[in-house]
């Protein structure tokens, strides 16, 4: 991965234009889809499967008149009047008729129908008219709301003065989400940030610009997925804020390491393909965990929640794919502009080269700038507050953590009482129509009504249904919490009865849900005395049963969570404890957030300065997504702070030094070097968040903050304060991991260590047009004690060239499969066909032909396919078990495979390179020999000790391979 990144780096660099219009004209072309399918967000919330939903399809089918959307009007007489005089009633049924007439309204319910209970309030004052209309919210058409809203204000005109007439209802409940300037103060401060961070304006710019594109792009595509499926009008803002603040921190990381390059004197080109290299593969880490994270909100079996972590997982992909490349084009743009305020600009000569008379001094000038960049930035690392704040931490590791941990514990608190559940037109802001609607409903008619459940059955086998549903209707009126039964009546057809039911409480209250449960429990005492299989559903009854079903899913998703933190974080960092300290740290990270969460929007904490509408239960999908989007971030500030300490570690000076001391300095030593960068980082972050919770939309603003408070604890005090602090108490135990759990675990490059490797390497070995070079090459055994299949194996073998190894069968064909790329555990120096190996090791194995004879049969068809690629190197083993026969047919294939070679490079007639195996080595050479093979070497292979009195099958060589 880190060497695809870095000639993916190279070549943005130095094709700037083409990548920047490359991505502009798919940002026009996502609007041009946006013009042509877009049809707006969908807030129906379902839920398959729950009882709540199956009752709303029965509906639909039989009884369409209370299954659609609905809205009412509330009207209160002037005080003093009542709602009952002819003078109410009379304007009111004026209002109904008109009401009826307009397009999608399926019913209107009058509140003088004596069939009807509850239309009026008890005391006079108000009356509900309801509207049901046909098919959900989002199929009333506008020009049916305009209608109800001038009927409405006609209503209000012509009642008695003093009254007032307020729409509301279902179909008004749900706040459509929109920017506000408060978001632009975020993006203001981020600017701020990576301006200090940089010191330039125009690097600054960089990660603002890609993220802005980036955002662009993914709102684009979540526009255009609601002409396909149905998208909840929170999911663009979720997806802006997300992209926003990973895209802006994406970019953070390419840059920062590519300025800190670019300062020690590398060129700009060699340094953006390296930081591409290095720092973007972490971001290719971290946006894969978040994308993980995000895609397993499936876990909760929600439609619409999957589509909202599948949306915000476009935007965070978006964000990687614009970061690596797009952020390297404006360092194409930038050239040597990018070292910043107080540093000096190398001066350029003609190709961007710092101008000296000849190539020694230029070598000369970059060593001394690097090395005097290099003590610049170790004496501000040494004097810097990143190095004094881990020196405190780590000289009282038990104080902090024992601190950390009691702070974040008592955080935490307030989540005990987290209440979930969807919105509602009472969460909506004060002022609101259909929020002073809610609230007159709950006055003069109880909080229940605001929220009426349904119970729903089929009758048809009854021969009475009208008494029948009266009688069921008195039943459930006898169950504790139900305030009223406001009607039980058959449908039109007699084969469909419902129950409308008036809880005593309001739908977001707790004891709602528990009245939808007694409901639920009291079906078959009710089927045993009415035969007939009542259903609880209704708006309330579903938006109870996504709360609990968001609840349930928090577990498994939450272990889900941690136990894919153990995985990733064992894989890349080679130990235990620092991923179970990194999963720890997480778990006190997302429960202080929620226990933030819950003080402000249950207990009322800095409610009113935090602009919260409505003190009371948050919004049900909040727990999943602040955990799902809070892991990738965590993983993130992890790997940046602690691969450093790691590699630290790998390379101290240990002479006289104890493990302990060697541990605790590189601690301190890979915390200061890269504190800056996730400082910057989680403060843009928090910025963004939080940016989006005094203004946003009531169902995101929760979302926001709890983001927002789980970035600044998980950066500033789990990663950057409890993880050194820990790391600091078990010392050199902390990078401690079972062999056979390293063997087990494939290898992450992480930090870009292939790329660092290549460059190292890169021009080794010193002779040239070497097909196969190879100095002190290996297999790595099982474990260290063990003696490895071969060893100190160095060869150089040019192109067209032949090399015979000798043997027996496990080594030489370990050797080949090592050769090939094919081999996993291999150390030492291997260059196949121009390709570093492991680096590039898929690579080799797509030039590379192979061809183990197994089967002497099959010799001949496995070499031809083996060389039919037009590989310019082929591997052949045991060619000396071969009889007479399959011998002369592999030495015709071997010979029809150099001429198409020679054809195909014209004039170089030595192109085609062999390596074969085999024990006897003058059969070997006979068939070398016959198949004109020149310039024959040869290797021997020693067999290890411990593999003499073996038996020699190639399936004894699993153990060495991947």
């Amino acid at each position: 991965m880190s060497t695809f990144l870095y000639t993916l780096g190279r070549w943005s660099f130095r094709h700037p234009w083409r990548v920047l219009t490359g991505w502009l004209l798919i940002l026009a072309i996502a609007g041009g889809g946006v013009a042509v399918f877009a049809k707006g967000t969908d807030n129906t919330f379902a839920i398959p499967g729950t009882e709540s939903q199956a009752g709303l399809e029965m509906l639909d089918r039989t009884f369409p008149q209370v299954s659609g959307a609905s809205a009412e009007i509330i009207v209160v007489s002037a005080e003093g009047s009542s709602v009952r005089d002819q003078a109410y009633q009379d304007t009111i049924e004026k209002a109904e008729g008109e009401i009826g007439t307009l397009d999608f309204v399926e019913a209107v319910t009058d509140p003088y129908d004596a069939r009807i209970s509850g239309g009026i309030s008890d005391d006079g004052r108000a009356a509900i008219v309801r509207i049901q209309f046909a098919g959900e919210s989002t199929a009333v058409p506008a020009d049916t709301k305009d209608g109800l809203r001038a009927a409405t204000t006609a209503l209000s005109t012509d009642l008695p003065s003093g009254s007032q007439a307020i729409l509301g209802g279902q179909l008004f409940a749900t706040e459509i989400p929109g920017a506000s300037l408060t978001e632009a103060v975020g993006v203001l401060i981020a600017a701020l940030v990576l301006m200090m961070t940089f010191r330039s304006f125009l690097v600054a710019g960089m990660p603002l610009a890609t993220a802005i594109l980036g955002v662009a792009l993914s709102i684009g595509l979540i526009f255009i997925a609601t002409g396909f499926a149905t998208v909840s009008s929170t999911t663009p803002l979720l997806a802006v804020m997300l992209g926003l603040a990973v895209g802006i921190d994406y970019a953070l990381f390419i840059v920062s390491r590519h300025q800190d390059q670019t300062r020690a004197g590398m060129d700009p080109e060699e340094s953006t393909a390296r930081a591409v290299g290095t720092a973007g593969s972490a971001v290719v880490f971290a946006g894969i965990t978040v994308l993980i994270a995000l895609i397993g909100l499936s876990f909760a079996g929600i439609p619409f929640l999957t589509t909202m972590g599948i949306a915000a997982s476009v935007a965070v992909a978006i964000a990687v794919c614009v970061g690596l490349t797009l952020t390297p084009a404006f360092l194409g743009f930038a050239g040597h502009r990018v070292v910043g305020w107080g540093y000096k600009r190398p001066k350029k000569g003609a190709h961007g080269a710092p101008a000296n008379d000849d190539d020694e001094a230029r070598e000369a000038d970059a060593a001394e700038r690097a090395e005097k960049a290099k003590a610049a930035k170790a004496r501000a690392e040494r004097n810097g507050p990143a190095t004094r704040w881990v020196g405190l931490v780590t000289r009282h590791p038990v104080v902090t953590t024992v601190a950390v941990i009691g702070l974040l514990g008592v955080t935490a608190i307030p989540a005990a009482s987290l209440a979930l559940t969807l919105p509602n037109a009472g969460q909506l802001p004060k002022g609101d129509e259909a929020r002073v609607a809610y609230e007159l409903t709950d006055e003069y008619f109880g909080p229940g009504a605001n929220g009426p459940l349904i119970m729903t059955g089929t009758i048809v086998t009854s021969n009475d249904p009208l008494n029948l549903m009266t009688s069921i209707g008195d039943e459930i009126a006898k169950i504790p919490g139900v305030a009223k039964v406001a009607l039980a009546t058959p449908n039109a057809t007699a084969d469909t009865g419902i129950v409308q039911i008036v809880p005593e409480t309001a739908p977001d209250d707790p004891r709602t849900a528990d009245l939808v449960r007694a409901l639920r429990a009291a079906e078959p005492r009710l089927y045993d005395q009415f035969g007939v299989h009542l259903l609880v559903t209704g708006y309330t009854a579903v938006t109870i049963d996504i709360s609990d079903q968001l609840g349930a899913a928090l577990l498994p998703f939450g272990l889900f969570v941690v136990g894919l933190s153990l995985v990733l974080l064992m894989i890349v960092f080679r130990s235990i404890w620092v991923p179970l300290t990194a999963a720890g740290g997480y778990l006190l990270s997302v429960a202080a957030s929620f226990g933030v969460v819950a003080a402000v929007f249950e207990w009322g904490w800095f409610a009113d300065a935090l602009h919260v509408a409505k003190v009371g239960p948050i919004i049900s999908f909040m727990p999943i997504v602040v955990m799902g989007v809070l892991f990738g971030l965590a993983m993130d500030y992890q790997v940046f702070l602690v691969s450093r300490m790691r590699e630290d570690y790998v390379h101290a000076n240990r002479e006289g030094r104890t493990p302990r001391e060697v541990a605790l300095g590189a601690v301190r030593s890979g915390f200061s070097a890269s504190a800056r960068v996730v400082v910057a980082a989680a403060v843009i972050m928090f910025a963004v968040f939080v940016a989006f919770v005094p203004e946003g939309d009531s169902s995101l603003k929760p979302i926001a903050l709890g983001l927002a408070v789980g970035v600044a604890v998980d950066a500033f005090l789990v990663r950057m304060t409890l993880v050194p602090a820990i790391l600091a108490l078990l010392g050199a135990k902390a990078w401690w991991m079972p062999r056979w759990l390293d063997r087990l675990l494939p290898k992450l490059d992480v930090e870009g260590e292939a790329v660092e490797r290549e460059v190292r390497l890169a021009d080794w070995p010193s002779e040239p047009a070497m097909a196969i070079a190879a100095d002190d090459l290996r297999a790595i055994g099982p474990t260290d004690a063990e003696e490895p299949v071969f060893s100190d194996v160095s060869l150089r073998l040019a192109y067209g060239g032949t090399l015979l190894v000798t043997g027996e069968t496990r080594t030489t064909r370990t050797l080949l499969l090592a050769l090939s790329g094919r081999l996993s555990q291999i150390d030492g120096r291997l260059r196949v066909d121009g390709l570093l190996v492991p680096e590039r090791a898929g690579a080799v194995r797509a030039r590379v032909g192979v061809a183990l004879l197994d089967d002497p049969a099959a010799a001949a068809a496995d070499v031809a396919q083996a060389a039919a690629r037009g590989t310019r190197v082929l591997l052949v083993s045991d060619i000396d078990r071969l009889d007479d026969d399959a011998r002369d047919d592999v030495a015709e294939v071997l010979r029809r495979a150099a001429t198409e070679a020679r054809e195909r490079s014209e004039n170089d007639a030595s192109a085609f390179t062999l390596v074969v195996s085999a024990r006897d080595e003058r059969r070997a050479l006979a068939l070398l020999a016959e198949a004109q093979r020149p310039h024959i070497a040869s290797l021997h292979l020693p067999t290890p000790r411990r593999h003499r009195t073996e038996p020699e099958t190639f399936a004894d060589l699993s153990e060495v391979f991947a």
